[in-house]
């Protein structure tokens, strides 16, 4: 179920910016128990909605890993998203105008400060399970920093501590891609929608894998010169996008996965992982190219306790999307191994009574 939260007090960005206040959309599945214990929170990633029915069906819906019959499932809308949260083609109540390219770009650990207020709101103290992956894992890593005691359990996937110079050179080259459109500059919804298209196949070639194209886009006439797959594919993903996002909402968001440092303003990137209290378990991609696995041991090195597992697929990043059967298969043989360690524990404390 779709819902709107509204918060109506100075909201300051790590910018300085004030905002009078912000709204987010965020959907829910399931019930909220009566001890309030069954949350499960799931982070989004760039440019999908709250509804991770939709886009994460395999692991979340009835029946699955994430059966609304069991928990209680939140998951919110990016601040400067276009799926309903507070983003650039809002009116800016200070000016009575669109923000268009004056909306102010929500660092990782904003849009987590922003999700806060609701948390409280709906009575929550504690999240049994936090998970996302990509934009939406760094989201959640900055939180269980923020906030070591809320969660109990983090399945960060396919993300980072620290967006990589990699990663920032593949998103700037998306936003050059915007930028160089000559609408872009012009203060009304579709701006940039066209350099968006350009931006969005510039992703996928960070998005997937040199196997994926292989397999997927393969050529099976030899004669072929021209009009190739991989080439309407391409220009079939930027259409698709443009469809359903604005280069305002792209381009912002963007700029808020680039200055995501748990690091920034604390002792360092490992000290700030080593303060995580959640019982963590790290999920990497074998074949990604956006977030390698090294950046996935690096988090399971420097939170305490955590394990890492690793998927061997040739979808590279998007995996996180598509390897449903694998990442329930690695995320209940974790939740066995947990229950039967503090079954043992339980066991052993009796004994001792």
């Amino acid at each position: 179920m779709l819902k709107e939260f509204k918060y109506n007090q100075p909201f300051q960005l790590e910018s300085g910016r004030t905002l009078p206040g912000f709204h987010l959309a965020y959907t829910t599945h399931g019930t909220l128990n009566e001890d309030k214990s069954n949350v499960v929170w799931i982070f989004h990633a760039l440019t999908a909605n709250s509804d991770p029915a939709e886009w994460w069906d395999g692991l979340v819906g009835e029946g699955k890993l994430f059966t609304p019959e069991k928990y209680f499932i939140i998951c919110v809308n990016m601040p400067g998203s276009c799926y309903g949260s507070i983003g650039p083609l809002d009116l800016n109540e200070a000016t009575g105008e669109v923000y268009y390219h004056d909306f102010p770009f929500f660092t990782i650990r904003d849009m987590i400060r922003a999700y806060q207020p609701l948390k409280e709101s709906l009575g929550i103290h504690k999240i049994h399970i936090g998970a996302g992956g990509s934009m939406g894992g760094q989201q959640l890593l900055e939180w269980a920093i923020e906030e070591p005691h809320t969660f109990e359990y983090l399945l960060p996937i396919a993300t980072n501590a620290q967006h990589s110079p990699w990663g920032i050179a593949f998103n700037t080259s998306q936003r050059m891609a915007i930028e160089a459109d000559a609408s872009w500059k012009e203060k009304k919804a579709d701006a940039g929608i066209g350099g968006m298209k350009v931006a969005r196949s510039i992703a996928l070639l960070s998005y997937r894998h040199y196997e994926t194209y292989g397999v997927s886009q393969l050529e099976t006439d030899s004669n072929k010169t021209e009009k190739f797959k991989s080439e309407s594919y391409q220009r079939y993903q930027g259409e698709k996008l443009a469809k359903r996002f604005n280069a305002f909402s792209y381009h912002t968001l963007s700029l808020g996965m680039d200055a995501h440092n748990v690091g920034r303003r604390r002792v360092s990137v490992e000290a700030a992982l080593k303060t995580i209290h959640a019982k963590t378990l790290v999920i990497g991609i074998s074949s990604d190219l956006l977030f390698p696995v090294k950046e996935q041991k690096f988090l399971a090195a420097n939170i305490p306790n955590a394990q890492y597992e690793e998927i061997h697929s040739f979808y590279g990043h998007d995996g996180f999307l598509l390897e449903y059967e694998a990442m329930t298969e690695i995320i209940e043989n974790f939740f066995r191994k947990e229950k039967a360690i503090i079954t043992n524990y339980k066991q052993q404390t009796t004994n001792e009574i």
